[in-house]
Formats: structure tokens, sequence, C-alpha cells
């Protein structure tokens, strides 16, 4: 039995798990740099090779249990893809257990913030990214890795960090006053206070891993100059959860390179440390 970071198997049983992470390797609509839908395995493979106490928390997370749900491999079509995660979510949503997902590009979370929509009625949504992602329709498809937070947009309440790169196209469907771009976080000293004052309700985390700056991650299918560095995401993660009730998160859009593996150990280091303050004080 494969467990995830190689933790006893009796805390990897579903009923026995606190917490279940959802694999999506999809990467069907990807434009540029492709490879997301090896995103999961290297993820996996790096947790495996990961320490388990977490020194700020001082904590072992993983003790809650964590199970690994089955891979949604669906890919026929965008939309039948994020039909089959919406399900997959929705399963793991009425298990009781804490619901992340793994890919995969970011098409992905169009599925998962729709059945976290349903099942807790609102929700706020947390969007980590260089692009906006709010294209109504790119390539023949809403489901589109460039329309991936359109749909939240609508239905949620979205705040967005971190945005670099956009279509003008997509100013129609932002909200400025709950976007930080990032060319503004390093003049904007309380930007994070403004973040979590934005937020209300259920809070469902989505990060696109070009969110970091590519010397910090270089690995993801479309790396933007001028993101944030880890410590800056970590410290908002950390807010986040401690003053707010997250319900699930999802990390997307890791491209593994054989040729560099940091990006995949960022990845499973940051996963981890979301997890670990999630259940600091639980």
């Amino acid at each position: 039995m494969k467990t995830y970071a190689g933790i006893p198997e009796e805390l990897g049983k579903p009923e026995n798990a606190s917490i279940s992470i959802i694999p999506v390797p999809y990467d069907g609509t990807s434009s540029w740099g492709k490879g997301a839908d090896g995103g999961p395995d290297a993820f996996f493979h790096a947790s495996e090779n990961m320490e388990l106490y977490d020194i700020e928390t001082d904590s072992e997370v993983y003790h809650r249990g964590v199970y690994i749900a089955p891979t949604v491999t669906e890919d026929s079509s965008p939309e039948a893809m994020a039909e089959a995660v919406e399900a997959a979510v929705a399963r793991e949503l009425d298990s009781g257990r804490f619901v992340t997902m793994v890919g995969g590009e970011h098409s992905i979370s169009i599925g998962a913030i729709r059945a976290f929509r349903k099942h807790y009625g609102t929700l706020s949504v947390l969007q980590l990214d260089a692009h906006a992602d709010l294209r109504e329709s790119y390539m023949g498809s809403t489901c589109n890795h460039a329309c991936a937070l359109h749909e939240a947009s609508k239905t949620t309440n979205l705040i967005q960090v971190g945005i670099r790169s956009m279509d003008i196209s997509e100013l129609e469907f932002m909200d400025r006053s709950k976007t930080y771009f990032a060319h503004e976080l390093g003049s904007k000293n309380n930007w994070q206070d403004d973040v979590i004052k934005q937020l209300n309700g259920p809070v469902y985390i989505t990060i696109d891993l070009d969110a970091f700056d590519p010397s910090v991650l270089p690995s993801t299918g479309t790396p933007e100059p001028g993101g944030m560095d880890f410590y800056t995401v970590t410290d908002l993660m950390k807010r986040v959860m401690r003053e707010h009730q997250v319900v699930g998160f999802d990390i997307v859009e890791l491209a593994p390179n054989p040729h560099e593996t940091s990006s995949e150990f960022t990845m499973a280091k940051l996963y981890y440390k979301m997890l670990s303050y999630q259940f600091e004080n639980k």
C-alpha cells in the first residue's frame, strides 16, 4: 500500500485519516510549458524524502492520518475533467476529512471550487498566482487553465494575490479592490492584513506554483519574473489558517524537470507546512 510521505499504513487508511489528498495528473489545456501531468507523482516522491517534524509548529501532523484518494484520470475533455474532479471532491467532503488536491494544471480547481461552494453554501477563495486566470473562455473551452478562476469570480468571494500577468479582457471580471498585484506587495506593508479582512466564511485556497518567483520555484508551466518567496507565502498561509476557517486547498502547476528537483521539494514542503498550520491548535 502506497502512503503519503511513507507514513505507516495504518495512518494512510481512509478510516484512520483526518486528511485526504486527491491527485489529478491533468495537463489537457496547458498552452505553453507541458508536464503538469507529472506533478502529483513528483510531489509524492519528494514527500517520501522529507522530514516530517515541523520545527515552527513543533508538530508531526502526519499523525492525523493522510489518505491518498483515488486518482482522477478523466481527460476526455476539460468539461468532463471538471465534472470528475467535482464528484471526487464531493465524495471526500462527505467523508468529513480535510480535503486537499494536487495537480496537474490549474483548470482542475474549477471542479474543486464548485464542490466546496455547493457543500458549504458560501465560499471565499484565496488565489495565489502569477496569472489572473479570469478569461471567460480560452481555446474553445470555459474549463481551460486560463479560465480557472472565472467562475469563482462570479460565485465566490475571490481574493487574488501575486498577479503579474494577464490579458486586458480579464479586467472586466477582476475586482481591483480584492486584487494584490505582485509589483505592489513590496510597498504595501499591511497587505496581508487587508487580505485577512476581506476573507470571510469558509475559505478555500488555490495555489498556482508560478506565484513563486522562478528563482524559488522554476519548474512550472508558465514561470513569470517578480514572484513571491517561500516565507512570504507561508507567512500568509499561517495567518489565514489561524484566523479563518480554511476548509481545503489545492496546489497546482508543478511541471517536473529531471535536471531540477528543488521545485517538487518546495511544493512538498509547502503542502506539509499548510497541513501543520491547519491542525496546529486542533
